[in-house]
């Protein structure tokens, strides 16, 4: 803990040295952070970080930055070190081994561009600039960096034409590469602090990850009458119950929900849970108990458009009859609120899955 003090008070200090001060986040997980080590080490900066930078209007630390690796190599220039440095390379600036090349080849900005947009499939996004926002968080993302909420926020307002539709950038593969990256975060913040409250967290980004094995594991060995908070164990219990919902496992992921519920009646989160596990059991008879699961979340808090998501994610992964029967369940209740529910009548492919794995 007083190590972790440590790098906020240096956090704070470089900040206030750097100009970064209206940067309002002191965790030393920040990319930030990371950055201004950079420039007080008097290294130069790569263009994803400038890219960081200027995306946050900090205009005075980049030319702080430039001020500082100018002045280190003045100081090398004086020194001869730098002189001594290019005395052994050729008049190209590639090193001498006994007449072989040692020189590694970058590709340039925008063949890496390119190359991270194949990756994270975004491919269709138009803007192939270097300069372009996505590239710095491509390369965070592809260094296991999390993400800042503004760069959260451009990627949810943005997005990229595809055959089927017009998905936001935050989707997909991009989606699940930010949910392992927190997934990872709180399970190691866990296993520092021993705060319970981050199994949750963990728990439910790694089920966005597309890992709930994952999830399970991390909560399996829990002794809930340890606990004391009852809003914590129904929190535990809830994410739980969606990863056994994840993997198939109804009857477990039911139990959890029900028991969610005990400890927290008042939670909307394992009544939702609920109204999605009666849908993903593909029986009309429990249809109807589903959407009344549901009308209980939306007394206790939840939003409509959450149902909405959880009945489509149900319908998506069922096979052409499921579909049918939800979507005539769907219009026959509420015909103009699930007009959307009309194309799963049609007999046609589903679209193409956008959350295809990362490979590895």
């Amino acid at each position: 803990m007083e190590k972790q003090i440590d790098k906020k008070q240096h956090f704070a200090e470089l900040q206030k040295k750097y100009k970064a001060t209206q940067f309002e986040d002191l965790s030393p997980s920040s990319h930030l952070y990371k950055v201004l080590k950079q420039i007080d080490s008097g290294k130069s900066l790569n263009q994803s970080d400038i890219n960081f930078l200027s995306k946050r209007k900090m205009d005075e630390t980049i030319a702080l930055a430039v001020d500082k690796y100018v002045e280190i190599l003045k100081s090398e220039v004086e020194s001869g070190a730098l002189l001594s440095s290019e005395a052994d390379t050729d008049g190209d600036g590639q090193k001498q081994n006994g007449g072989e090349n040692t020189e590694t080849v970058t590709p340039a900005p925008e063949e890496q561009f390119a190359s991270l947009k194949s990756k994270y499939g975004v491919s269709d996004y138009p803007d192939e600039s270097p300069s372009s926002p996505l590239y710095a968080i491509l390369q965070q993302l592809e260094q296991g960096e999390r993400l800042d909420p503004t760069d959260i926020a451009w990627l949810d307002e943005n997005h990229i034409k595809t055959r089927w539709d017009e998905p936001k950038l935050f989707s997909g593969k991009i989606l699940k590469a930010y949910h392992k990256i927190e997934a990872t975060f709180y399970e190691q913040e866990y296993k520092r602090t021993g705060n319970k409250w981050d199994l949750p967290s963990a728990s439910s980004h790694w089920r966005g990850a597309k890992k709930p094995e994952h999830a399970l594991t991390l909560t399996a060995h829990l002794n809930l009458e340890e606990i004391k908070e009852d809003k914590l164990k129904s929190a535990l219990l809830t994410t739980r119950g969606g990863a056994f919902r994840d993997i198939h496992d109804l009857d477990e992921a039911e139990q959890c929900a029900r028991q969610a519920i005990e400890h927290q009646p008042d939670s909307h989160h394992p009544y939702t849970l609920m109204g999605a596990i009666c849908y993903e059991r593909h029986e009309r008879s429990k249809y109807s108990e589903g959407d009344g699961w549901f009308k209980e979340a939306i007394k206790r808090g939840a939003s409509p458009n959450d149902h909405d998501a959880e009945i489509k994610r149900v319908i998506k992964s069922a096979d052409k009859k499921k579909r049918h029967e939800v979507a005539e369940h769907l219009l026959g209740k509420d015909p103009v609120h699930y007009e959307w529910a009309k194309e799963y009548l049609i007999d046609k492919a589903s679209p193409k899955d956008q959350d295809a794995e990362i490979s590895e």
